[in-house]
């Protein structure tokens, strides 16, 4: 006999993964049922404890507001609860494969603590076919309980945009699935009572993932088009931002810019679905080739940067450099994936000094993932070329004269996000 769904009174949530995305929803959660956030990460546990978010999304009060979370470090802690999501991070590895390791680790950890009659919840971007065919396996193994039977399983793509005040968990748009019809309703009623925006119930868990990867996936190919643009218009001396101005006049030109591709998102998701398309014998020649070109901008903007100081006089090998952000996006201080350090890679490369400042990054961070060592003050007058890598409202604020004022005069300023007007600096995207 299959057992039944958590009843709506005595649903009892736990949120695998404290990261962008769990800790907004175990807080949007915490407000309603009786929530516990688990991390494995002590540390993390720690300062939530003591209502601090590191990542900034959520502010102390936001924090207290949730007077029904708790959070854990320990697995013995998961006992008792009868609703899991896991949304632990689903990174790429060094060859552009799917590292499925931190689900696969979560899977184990809702397997021992799943009961009958409990539900399994995924978010974290995967390809098509991934919860079924790699997690549930799991849960299944170290439970000894049979899916659909004595657990059921959803999936419900996070869309958690870090940094933006304006579009939150609550008012945006949920997917929602399940694994039989009777699932797929609980799942979609557990989260349309936290989201105000509503929610779009999904046919099967397939759809909801695939739906998940190609939004991402289509804004990596979009953006990709116009860096290649880019390219074209640098080598014919027009400037970029002006012919997509002038195109943008069209009532259905898409309002894309050229830009660095990184992120948690956007520069990750195509490769889980290249991954499953090449498992299944299809070549994805758009969606690579559209990598290809996003993966290798930053590398351009080196390159650019180096034939504009040579052209100035400045000896390549032994200058000073300084770049100005770090993070994958402005106003955030969120590193992962971050294309820039590419920029500093190739910089480095032609035996470039490179300086690195970003107010938004903790520098225990960015040493951590990679293993730079950031600038707390920038002196004036030091760097003999400035690259704008990230927008943040600091350095806007400051102007083109303002952000010159860290480099020599006659020094190279590049400004990736056309943050600064263009009669402003020597060259941009």
């Amino acid at each position: 006999m299959t057992a039944a769904l958590p009843a709506q009174d005595d649903i009892r949530i736990a949120v695998i993964g404290l990261g962008y995305v769990g800790l907004p929803l175990a807080a949007a959660f915490g407000r309603r049922y009786p929530t516990l956030g688990f991390d494995i990460d002590a540390g993390r546990i720690a300062e939530l404890r003591e209502h601090r978010d590191h990542t900034l999304e959520l502010s102390a009060d936001e924090l207290e507001a949730a007077d029904k979370l708790a959070f854990a470090s320990d697995p013995a802690a998961l006992a008792g609860c009868n609703v899991f999501i896991v949304t632990v991070p689903t990174p790429i590895d060094d060859y552009k494969r799917p590292d499925l390791r931190p689900l696969e680790s979560a899977s184990r950890t809702v397997g021992r603590a799943i009961g009958r009659g409990g539900v399994v919840v995924y978010e974290s971007t995967v390809y098509p076919g991934a919860t079924e065919e790699v997690c549930v396996p799991i849960v299944e193994a170290e439970s000894g309980l049979k899916f659909n039977e004595d657990f059921h399983a959803g999936y419900s793509p996070e869309r958690i945009n870090p940094g933006d005040r304006e579009h939150r968990l609550e008012t945006i748009l949920k997917v929602t699935s399940g694994s039989t019809p009777e699932a797929a309703g609980f799942v979609d009623a557990l989260y349309a009572s936290i989201i105000s925006a509503g929610t779009h119930k999904a046919s099967s868990i397939r759809v909801a993932e695939a739906a998940k990867v190609i939004e991402n996936t289509q804004r990596d190919v979009n953006i990709a088009l116009v860096n290649e643009l880019s390219l074209i218009f640098h080598r014919l001396g027009i400037d970029t931002h002006e012919v997509l101005e002038a195109a943008g006049t069209k009532w259905n030109f898409l309002p894309f810019r050229p830009g660095l591709v990184g992120g948690h998102c956007i520069g990750v998701d195509p490769y889980y679905l290249t991954h499953k398309a090449q498992q299944i014998g299809y070549h994805p020649d758009v969606i690579l080739a559209g990598r290809r070109i996003n993966d290798a901008m930053g590398g351009h903007v080196a390159e650019r940067v180096v034939k504009l100081m040579q052209q100035r006089g400045f000896r390549t090998s032994g200058a000073k450099v300084l770049v100005l952000g770090l993070a994958f996006k402005e106003n955030c201080p969120d590193l992962r994936n971050t294309r820039v350090v590419d920029i500093i890679r190739e910089l480095k490369s032609y035996n470039v000094d490179v300086d690195v400042h970003d107010p938004w990054v903790a520098p225990a961070h960015a040493e951590a993932e990679y293993g730079l060592s950031l600038v707390d003050s920038p002196g004036p007058g030091g760097y003999d070329a400035v690259i704008l890598a990230v927008a943040h409202e600091r350095f806007v604020a400051l102007g083109a004269d303002g952000v010159r004022a860290f480099a020599k005069p006659g020094a190279v300023l590049f400004d990736v996000k056309r943050a600064l007007p263009r009669e402003s600096v020597d060259g941009c995207l």
